[in-house]
């Protein structure tokens, strides 16, 4: 087998999806020294409330727009936006099935101490990955001593080098941003992970998907997790160059 190497943001409890990422590699590599973009997913996502799709969010301290990840901050009072959020969780979700299960898991995230964006959001990965099962190494960007301007092409493969990776598997919705000669120039193989369109009971409304992580572990056992986490294929990307570029 290829070893994996693959990388996002970190995003706090983000969808099925990203975790599937981490499940399939061989290591997994947090972005923190990446730009923080305002309205992304790294600080919000969406729950499951009367059958529609509502947004969470988790406020930040003030900061400049060229700010990385990791230079980011919790508001002030985010034990009490935490607490707001709990009180929404067990209110919506008090008939889930795995409810006893999750809702002390996501307060025990929620009260962890640090409000730091990328070392809170770290340890959250870190406890659900475990929840699930998932013992991929999970690494810091930061750690690896790259330039902080760089094609974004170029980062993610001297990332691969760095981790003796032979393949990076980056989700479906960046196909456009890297091009496999790009990587086979420098020996290594480009694969895009998609996840499968499924489903799960969700009480008894219509599906409502790419919802977060909580609403996938409320509904479902850490033995169904076994399962979905599996529910993907991984496909080529297109020869093309990419022209994005790290800010």
């Amino acid at each position: 087998m290829l070893r994996t190497v693959s990388m996002m943001q970190p995003y706090l409890f983000p969808y099925l999806g990203y975790f599937q990422l981490i499940a399939l590699s061989d290591v997994f590599v947090l972005g923190d020294d990446l730009q923080y973009v305002k309205g992304s997913w790294m600080n919000r996502n969406r729950i499951l409330v009367n059958g529609q799709p509502k947004l969470i969010t988790f406020p930040l301290r003030k900061g400049h727009q060229t700010e990385q990840i990791r230079e980011r901050w919790l508001c002030d009072d985010f034990d009490r936006e935490a607490e707001a959020l709990m009180k929404i969780l067990e209110r919506c979700y008090a008939k889930a099935p795995q409810r006893d299960a999750v809702l002390p898991l996501i307060r025990s995230i929620l009260e962890y101490p640090e409000r730091n964006l990328a070392l809170f959001t770290e340890n959250a990965l870190r406890k659900l990955c475990a929840y699930m099962n998932i013992h991929t190494p999970i690494y810091r960007g930061s750690s690896l001593g790259l330039p902080a301007k760089m094609d974004m092409q170029d980062r993610v493969i001297q990332i691969v080098h760095r981790m003796d990776g032979e393949l990076y598997l980056n989700p479906i919705g960046g196909m456009e941003l890297y091009c496999p000669a790009r990587f086979r120039a420098d020996g290594l193989l480009l694969r895009f992970l998609r996840m499968d369109d499924l489903t799960y009971a969700q009480f008894k409304h219509p599906f409502v998907p790419s919802l977060s992580i909580i609403d996938v572990l409320m509904f479902n056992s850490r033995e169904a997790m076994k399962e979905l986490l599996l529910r993907f294929s991984v496909v080529e990307g297109h020869e093309k160059r990419a022209t994005l570029s790290l800010a």
